[in-house]
């Protein structure tokens, strides 16, 4: 009765699922804005998204 309840673990910035960008090779973190394409997902930013599309062999 006079224990303080454990919250449920949420998660905060150590915790979140990160990945490393396929054009820069910078690790990245999951933003909620991608939380439905998470595994889709393979590069950093818009700047790198556009990269990719430049380099050969990249998806057209």
């Amino acid at each position: 009765m006079g224990h303080p309840t454990i919250p449920p673990e949420r998660y905060t910035k150590k915790t979140l699922p990160s990945k490393l960008c396929q054009v820069c090779g910078r690790p990245f973190t999951w933003r909620k804005k991608w939380a439905r394409d998470w595994d889709a997902v393979t590069v950093c930013s818009e700047r790198c998204r556009r990269q990719k599309r430049r380099q050969p062999g990249g998806a057209a």
